[in-house]
């Protein structure tokens, strides 16, 4: 089976040389030019692994790698001219597998492709049972089948209703400011004024008798926006 690669390099020549070696070694490339760009094509693909450049446009790749992480255990490699270890350490943190200072060689860069591939497969093999999330207070998840039950009932949400609570759920230390929600899950830059999440989330949190006041699942973090702190039962 021939594994997909995520590409995020706006440097039209290292692009072209990294998806014209990889084409060769039977890889499929897919190669975006912007953080959103590369967002979005990440939100549509099943890939294997993301090589990200830190310094994209629309989106930078410290950005760009949170948000992917925030979804899933995919490997991330960066990319960077930038040999700082200030960078390389807050890579990491969000996220990142891996660090490759530019310039380097093709041959170094296949190496951690296959190293990081063959850990993510043993990975995958340890985690093939149905992930579901069941929480105090009569809250379940189940991602793979797009079901959210409240007391054994099913909820009915809209899209964006659901990917906000499944990203909050799957994140329960992060606090979500309304511009990380929005760039998130609609894929857009944030607008100043932007009411859009506020609306969603009192619509949400409506479905799922959750009082602001007295809040189970999502709590408001005043002048910084949202987390979630539904505590999992044992039945995990």
């Amino acid at each position: 089976m021939k594994h997909s690669i995520l590409l995020v390099e706006d440097d039209r020549e290292i692009a072209l040389n990294i998806r014209e070696y990889l084409l060769k070694r039977n890889f499929l490339v897919t190669w975006a030019t912007t953080g959103f760009e590369g967002w979005e094509d990440f939100r549509k693909g099943n890939y294997s692994l993301a090589i990200i450049d830190l310094m994209l446009p629309e989106m930078d790749g410290f950005t760009l790698c949170q948000n992917i992480r925030w979804e899933s255990d995919l490997p991330l490699l960066i990319l960077s001219a930038r040999s700082e270890e200030d960078d390389k350490v807050r890579s990491l943190k969000l996220g990142a597998d891996d660090y490759l200072t530019k310039p380097f060689s093709l041959r170094e860069l296949e190496a951690r492709i296959e190293s990081h591939l063959r850990r993510y497969n043993r990975y995958l093999g340890k985690n093939e049972m149905e992930e579901s999330f069941i929480f105090l207070d009569g809250l379940s998840l189940f991602p793979e089948k797009r079901i959210v039950l409240l007391n054994g009932i099913e909820v009915t949400l809209t899209n964006k209703e659901y990917s906000i609570l499944v990203l909050l759920a799957k994140n329960p230390q992060h606090t979500f400011s309304k511009k990380e929600l929005y760039e998130h899950i609609w894929e857009e830059t944030d607008n100043e004024g932007n009411n859009t999440i506020t609306v969603h989330m009192k619509s949400l949190r409506a479905k799922l008798n959750d009082s602001p006041k007295k809040p189970k699942f999502i709590q408001t973090v005043w002048g910084t926006g949202y987390r979630f702190i539904g505590e999992l039962s044992n039945e995990n």
